[in-house]
């Protein structure tokens, strides 16, 4: 057994059974590994973007890390803004960077870098092993920092010569670390705030937005005329008919003043304090308003559900009160394209247990409350902020619930970031429908320009954020990856495509002609 095999065989023992890589020269010992040895299920990306949001969305809906092979430090650095994704939504990955042999690298050869220093500000544990002797220790402790509560990024970097020295054996994972319990002062603060109904918002995140601990929350809300609110955009959140409705911290600004104006206090549960994404001239980076007291509950990484149970019965807070969403299916519209429409098309669209990956960063802001009477489905945010994110993760999300249809939201601009998703969805047939709201150009920006007041745009910043001369045919693009592909141009073509994607299974793609 070499190191490679040594490794593989210890990913497998602690419950690593599926890799997303693009491998290079430097990782040919563990594909071969990956070959020899049964068990790990591995998943070829066209780029290492592909990769690492692919290792992301599993994370979200496996609630386990994949592992990730990527080729030195320049492939790394190509899948590094999704790791930066990942890293937000606290998702467990286990990267595997190949390194030059040990005795090469004074030679300075062209792909030679510093792959700890690129590793380090997108991962919380970075580790090189030294010799094959130690690569299955260290390949289990990789495993124990990525599954470490909240989760977390490790990169293992493996020289090729320690991959194809011979090793003794595989290790296992060590004793996982407990989620640290808040302290009971800290829990009785809260619910003394709380008791005196000052206006109270409970703003939930993370570990908070699980199916049960938002009805503890909920519960919570009720006896103390409390509001329920999540961050922005969320890792995982369970939601539709029959389960607790929540609204969403608006990403506008002004939007997000607005909503949280009514409060006097805020308890942060798995979540951070709210700051706008950007700093503009003129306009507060916090949001909250300035008489307004924050009051962590749990922070992220602490045991949140623990702490949600304890504050609920010291308020003596009843979970049968719960009001959960009721079931809101629309008709499907009828008539020309609009965001508003397109969200009810949606709505009565999801099929039940579906995943939505959303990231139609500005023509689908309605989409989310359009959703929230729809089938119960599971609802996949971009916590980083980086673009190229939704059908990376759609396609994880799918490779981890092959029995659940997933439906990644994109806008035209993100969509052009990682499109050889694509292509990884046809070679493994994976039922996800991406659906691409084309209105030719990086449309967020336009807003954002006037927000930080630099002044009326002229031809050539415009020409900096349109995506036309030439217009890029994405339904074609798809079908060159393997994908079937339609346009649509009216809300009636879009519920025709919509009901054939939820009536047939594999990868497809529409185009929403806006």
């Amino acid at each position: 057994m070499n190191g490679a095999e040594s490794l593989v065989r210890t990913l497998l023992a602690c419950g690593v059974d599926t890799c997303f890589a693009n491998p290079g020269t430097s990782e040919m010992h563990f594909v071969a590994a990956l070959d020899r040895v049964a068990g790990m299920r591995c998943v070829l990306g066209l780029f290492e973007g592909v990769v690492t949001g692919a290792a992301d969305g599993y994370a979200r809906i496996a609630g386990r890390p994949a592992a990730t092979l990527l080729h030195l430090g320049p492939g790394l650095a190509n899948g590094l803004a999704n790791l930066h994704n990942a890293k937000r939504a606290a998702s467990p990955i286990v990267n595997i960077v190949g390194e030059h042999a040990s005795f090469h690298l004074k030679f300075d050869a062209p792909l030679t870098s510093d792959i700890e220093g690129v590793a380090r500000p997108m991962s919380h544990w970075v580790r090189t092993s030294r010799a094959a002797s130690t690569v299955a220790r260290d390949g289990a402790e990789a495993v124990a920092a990525a599954r470490s509560t909240p989760g977390q990024i490790a990169t293992l970097i493996l020289p090729a010569d320690t991959a194809w020295t011979d090793a003794d054996g595989m290790a296992h994972l060590p004793a996982p670390a407990v989620p640290s319990q808040v302290d009971e002062a800290v829990v009785r603060d809260v619910a003394a705030l709380l008791r005196r109904r000052e206006a109270p918002l409970l703003l939930l995140g993370g570990d908070a937005l699980t199916e049960s601990n938002l009805v503890t929350a909920a519960a919570i809300a009720a006896v103390c005329d409390a509001k329920l609110m999540t961050t922005t955009y969320v890792r995982h959140l369970p939601r539709g008919a029959g389960r607790v409705a929540v609204p969403r911290l608006p990403y506008p600004v002004a939007q997000a003043l607005q909503a949280l104006a009514p409060y006097r206090s805020i308890v942060l549960i798995g979540a951070p304090p709210p700051v706008s994404f950007f700093g503009y001239p003129n306009s507060p980076s916090e949001l909250q308003p300035d008489d307004c007291h924050i009051q962590p509950l749990a922070q992220p990484g602490g045991n949140v559900t623990d702490a949600l149970l304890r504050l609920a019965d010291l308020l003596q807070a009843d979970q049968r009160s719960v009001q959960l969403q009721a079931p809101d299916r629309p008709s499907p519209p009828r008539g020309p394209l609009s965001p508003d429409g397109i969200g009810r098309a949606l709505a009565a669209a999801l099929p039940d247990n579906a995943i939505v990956v959303d990231e139609a960063i500005t023509t689908g802001r309605g989409f989310y409350a359009a959703t929230a009477g729809a089938a119960p489905h599971s609802w996949l945010g971009n916590l980083g902020g980086s673009i190229g994110f939704g059908t990376p993760v759609g396609t994880g999300a799918a490779v981890a619930a092959p029995d659940r249809k997933v439906f990644c939201l994109e806008g035209d601009g993100s969509f052009l970031y990682t499109p050889q998703s694509l292509w990884t969805q046809a070679r493994e047939n994976l039922d996800v429908t991406t659906i691409v709201f084309a209105n030719r150009s990086y449309n967020i920006l336009k807003g954002e320009l006037a927000m930080v007041g630099a002044g009326n745009p002229g031809r050539r910043a415009l020409d900096m954020l349109e995506l036309d001369r030439p217009a890029i045919d994405i339904a074609g693009l798809a079908r060159s990856f393997g994908v079937p592909a339609r346009q649509v141009g009216s809300l009636d073509e879009l519920n025709l495509a919509l009901d054939h994607a939820v009536a047939s299974d594999g990868p497809k793609l529409i185009e929403v002609l806006l």
